[in-house]
Order: C-alpha cells, then sequence, then structure tokens
C-alpha cells in the first residue's frame, strides 16, 4: 500500500504503518493534553493508542495465522487510523474455512479480554467492570474493554467486517458463493450508509469506517462477480493476438511511435519470437527522460517477468498480472509469444460477455 512505512516482521509477515497512521496519533496526543494542558496526558494518550494498535496487530495475525493453516499466505498487515489490514493471498472458497479464518481475529480479541480479566482478579484486584476513560482511569481496565469492544464491533455483519465474512461463509453453506457474497456485500453497504449517517452527527471515523465497507463490499462483490465470469475460460479467450513487439536492438523511438501511433502502452521484447524482455510506458517515459529517444531498448526493459500458457485457465493467470509489476503479461506457448494479456482486455471480455448473456435473457 503506498504511503506505508514498514514497522518488521512478524511470523515472516511484514507490518507496515500508513503515513496517516500519524495523523491519528498527533490528533489523539493533542486532544488528551488541551484540556489540562498536561503533557503527560498527551504522551499517555498516545502510548495507549500504540497499545491499542499492538492488539490490532494481534487480531490480524490470528486471521493470517488461521488461513496459514489452510494454505494460504499473508502479503503484509498494514495499520491504518481506522485499524488494521491482513492482505491474504486469497480468501478461502470453503465456507467452512472462511468462518474459522473470520472468527479467528476476534477469538484473539476475547482471549486477551479472558487474560487480563484474570490477572486483574488474581494479581492486580482490580474492578473490570469499572469506570472507562481512554483519556486515563485504569490501563488494564481500559484495555480489557478496547478488547471487548474490538471483538463485538468486527462481528458486526458488516461485509467485508469479520462478522460479514462469517455472514458470507453461513450462507455460502446453503446458496451458491456468488449470490451468498451479494447478499453479504448489500447488507455491509446497508449498515455502511447507518454508519456513515450517524458518524455525520457523532464521530467522523465512522464516517472512515462507513467509507471503508462500502468500497470494500463492493470490489469484493465485483472480484466474486469476475471470478465466476472467467471460470471456465482458457487464457487464450482473453488474451490479445493483435499486438506490437520490439526487438533488443530497437531504439526507444520506435516504442514511443508505437505508443502515439495506437493503443498499446507495454511492449514485449523479443528476439527470434520468443520474449526476453518486457518495456512498460512507465519505464518508457523515464528512460526517454533520462537517456533520449535514440537509446537502446535492452538497457531500460524488465528481465524478469511473469508469462502465461494460452491453455491454462484465465482466472490464475488474471491474479499473478495484478501482483506483478507489469501491467502486461506475455503469453507463451513452446517458448513463442502468441499473446498479451491486459487487465484492460480481460474487462472488455467480460463487457462482451455479459451484453451477449443480457441479450439472450432479453430474447429469451
Amino acid at each position: 500500500m503506498k504511503w506505508s512505512v514498514k514497522l518488521g516482521q512478524l511470523f515472516g509477515i511484514d507490518v507496515y504503518m500508513h503515513a496517516t497512521f500519524l495523523l491519528l496519533l498527533a490528533w489523539v496526543g493533542v486532544s488528551n493534553y488541551l484540556p489540562e494542558r498536561d503533557l503527560s496526558a498527551g504522551i499517555a494518550g498516545v502510548l495507549f493508542i500504540l497499545v491499542l494498535f499492538g492488539v490490532v496487530v494481534l487480531h490480524e495475525l490470528g486471521h493470517a495465522l488461521t488461513a496459514r493453516r489452510y494454505g494460504i499466505g499473508t502479503r503484509d498487515i498494514t495499520l491504518l487510523p481506522i485499524g488494521g489490514v491482513a492482505r491474504l493471498e486469497r480468501m478461502p472458497e470453503e465456507p467452512r474455512q472462511e468462518l474459522i479464518v473470520a472468527l479467528a481475529g476476534p477469538a484473539v480479541n476475547v482471549v486477551l479480554g479472558g487474560l487480563i480479566v484474570l490477572f486483574m482478579l488474581v494479581f492486580s484486584g482490580t474492578d473490570p467492570l469499572g469506570e472507562v476513560s481512554l483519556a486515563g482511569g485504569d490501563f488494564l481496565r481500559n484495555l480489557l474493554w478496547v478488547n471487548v469492544a474490538l471483538a463485538v464491533f468486527n462481528m458486526i455483519p458488516a461485509f467485508p467486517m469479520d462478522g460479514g465474512r462469517v455472514l458470507r461463509a453461513l450462507l455460502a453453506m446453503r446458496l451458491d458463493y456468488l449470490k451468498a457474497t451479494r447478499i453479504a456485500a448489500s447488507i455491509g453497504q446497508i449498515l455502511a450508509f447507518g454508519f456513515g449517517f450517524i458518524g455525520l452527527f457523532t464521530n467522523p471515523f465512522l464516517v472512515l469506517i462507513a467509507l471503508f465497507v462500502w468500497m470494500g463490499a463492493g470490489a469484493e462483490a465485483n472480484m466474486v462477480e469476475m471470478k465466476s465470469s472467467l471460470a471456465g475460460l482458457p487464457v487464450r479467450r482473453g488474451m490479445i493476438t493483435d499486438f506490437e513487439t520490439l526487438r533488443v536492438d530497437d531504439q526507444l523511438r520506435r516504442a514511443a511511435e508505437h505508443v502515439l501511433a495506437g493503443f498499446q502502452h507495454d511492449f514485449p521484447v523479443v528476439t527470434a519470437g520468443r520474449p526476453v524482455g518486457m518495456l512498460t510506458r512507465d519505464a518508457l517515459i523515464k528512460a526517454i527522460a533520462q537517456a533520449g529517444l535514440d537509446a537502446p531498448v535492452s538497457d531500460f526493459m524488465a528481465r524478469e517477468f511473469e508469462t502465461a500458457d494460452p491453455s491454462e485457465p484465465l482466472e490464475p493467470a488474471l491474479v499473478r498480472l495484478r501482483e506483478s509489476a507489469c501491467p502486461a503479461l506475455p503469453v507463451v506457448d513452446d517458448g513463442e509469444l502468441v499473446g498479451v494479456l491486459t487487465v484492460e482486455n480481460v474487462s472488455e471480455l467480460l463487457m462482451v460477455r455479459a451484453a451477449v448473456r443480457a441479450a439472450g435473457a432479453g430474447g429469451g
């Protein structure tokens, strides 16, 4: 995620902090300092938020490590002002697995809360049910109720929050996965509207959460729709077959001419029909600014790139394309370049298929 700083690694998973998280720390520090002009209160507020987000990291690790049991890796965990996000390589498609992965995060908060209660009763003699105040008060009691709040809030059935994923998993045990996703996403967006409306009059963070839920629900529903539409299609159905290539000894001028003359922005570089590199539009523009139009393509092409086979399933190839640094994926058959796969062309394929289905339904 852009504007993120790496904090370190936990269990082999990179942990990042988004730059906007610093705004939250500053806001909490100032809010705690201003009432009494007490610097120690401001520092205490910031420290408590840092501990709170340590709990959030543990919550996300609950999801990540449980997903790992099912062979699903986690790309990273990012701390945002509204919470944490663990980016799994994919979501489990088996409803029972998704249910367990979704419940793992809130379960971490329940366990932490139980341990804090035990410690308070046995060692500190503090009443867990006493007054709670994030601007002061008993640290352990505050931390206890933060864990309770995180567990309860995350279980709200607002897809793609944990509760929404639990809802989708339960629905998918009875319904088609796509239909279950549509229902869960619709409920999530209805709740997001409610969050946003309430947040306008109470807490601005609810508005941020509402935007996150609304966009997240829509994006995940679209992703599942696309995955369903691509099921059974090979790469050859979505690849571009009318494309330009570059040779290793071509000048950047030739690539620029292709960009200006047509729709293509990214070019396979070939030798005897076999791809040996990729030159993207961004790399081309930087190269021209740095070395001019007469510089050779070979100096600026990417020599490491993903490829696809024309007969492999289109959906996993599209996932690889989206995860790669290159916006185009050469399609290679027995070492020879036969096509280029782009997100735009796959989107156009889906639009055409949707239009054909609509015409068939209308004519039927």
